[in-house]
């Protein structure tokens, strides 16, 4: 199927060829349609699955006649978990829209409220914003939400899991009660559920989620190794493997910036990226590492929703995450547009139980390597595969 076939106008059709994309995804190919027609939506879709061009190119299409009417509105709000992914789904929008007329922005905290407010004040179509900060603005009168025809709620889990559920129960309650709501999140968790009862009236559902989890364009594989091992291990594996780049997930900002400098030591040059950074450099850091500048990335799992490089060749789990559907969010940012991926876990026996909730999400158990000078003195037992986390055993009591 080509994107020509989804009833996308000249204009979106000239851009889309413009980025290369040469036909349409799973969830694009699913959603695009349902969205051109008004419906609510519900979709499970991981990253890297085009999730973004599904409902934003339909948005697109339909808000191709006519122009915000009034200053500090909006006809279409994307509400997103952080700021690099609402800046990324920013500027995928000014690709898509590059000729069209239609204008947008991306809106977050930790910078200056004044040129977010001009740029109100200016005239927007489509504002893309982390919850927090539309909130703010809604409350000191920058933005109305009267002429709001489309509320996207994008990688729902994450901002629930981020504790946005009171500001976007807020945004909810104020946009009109017959605007189209589309909800996208890696899992449709019992909390993402509820927040779809309340957000979606009698909504149509896609989920691809299965088909990405299990991706066999990306080369899954753990490295057995004790704790206190793995910054060592890290740095042969960086070293002698001929990664041209690598994206390294780790659990909390100290550890990244403790990584960073441990591998200096040993003559790896990093970064880190978390929370902990101000915005200009994290913004910095992301287009250094777009541009091949960066070789390797250090990044808590919170910061990196957003960062979006093509042609990742690997990404390393130094920490394994939990729960384990962030395993696959996080395995999708190789292996992106169907190129080869490598996705490799550094695992200790402290880790066994996150290890069981990922193999079990997977459906199968994940290759294991031993490194000579690497072997745990502490083995990593065989995974159970049909492993049950105890909240859930609790749950289906």
């Amino acid at each position: 199927m080509s994107f020509s076939k989804l009833g996308l106008s000249q204009p979106l059709l000239d851009a889309i060829n413009k980025v290369g994309y040469q036909k349409p995804t799973t969830i694009q190919a699913k959603a695009i349609p349902i969205v051109l027609k008004g419906s609510n939506l519900i979709a499970a879709a991981q990253t890297g699955t085009g999730k973004t061009a599904s409902f934003v190119l339909p948005i697109l299409e339909r808000l191709s006649t006519g122009n915000t009417e009034r200053k500090k509105r909006a006809r279409a709000i994307i509400l997103t978990p952080t700021r690099e992914l609402a800046l990324q789904v920013n500027q995928s929008i000014e690709a898509y829209a590059q000729f069209t007329s239609i204008k947008s922005m991306a809106m977050f905290g930790g910078v200056d409220y004044a040129p977010q407010k001009q740029a109100l004040i200016d005239g927007v179509d489509i504002v893309i914003a982390t919850p927090g900060r539309l909130i703010d603005l809604y409350g000191q009168r920058a933005i109305h939400f009267d002429e709001v025809e489309t509320l996207v709620l994008d990688e729902a889990d994450k901002m629930l899991d981020m504790g946005f559920i009171e500001a976007i129960n807020k945004i909810i309650a104020r946009v009109p009660e017959d605007a189209q709501s589309l909800l996208f999140s890696a899992t449709l968790s019992n909390p993402v559920r509820d927040l779809a009862k309340s957000a979606l009236d009698n909504p149509e559902e896609i989920s691809i989620t299965k088909h990405s989890a299990s991706k066999s364009n990306i080369k899954q594989w753990i490295i057995t190794v004790d704790k206190d091992m793995k910054s060592s291990l890290l740095s042969h594996l960086l070293q002698q493997n001929q990664w041209k780049q690598a994206l390294i997930f780790i659990e909390t900002k100290h550890g990244a910036a403790k990584l960073v400098s441990q591998l200096e030591k040993r003559g790896i040059a990093a970064e880190a990226f978390h929370s902990g950074r101000n915005q200009k450099v994290r913004q910095q850091l992301i287009e250094s590492f777009k541009a091949g500048e960066i070789q390797f990335l250090v990044a808590t799992g919170v910061a990196a929703r957003g960062i979006d490089i093509e042609n990742l060749p690997a990404v390393i789990n130094y920490d394994l995450p939990y729960p384990a559907d962030e395993y696959v969010h996080r395995i999708g940012r190789t292996g992106r547009a169907d190129a080869a991926g490598e996705a490799v876990s550094l695992v200790s026996k402290d880790n066994f139980k996150n290890l069981c909730m990922i193999e079990s999400r997977l459906g199968h158990l994940l290759e294991r390597v031993e490194i000579e000078g690497f072997v745990p003195r502490k083995p990593v037992p065989i995974s159970i595969l049909n492993y049950v986390p105890k909240h859930r055993r609790e749950e289906e009591r």
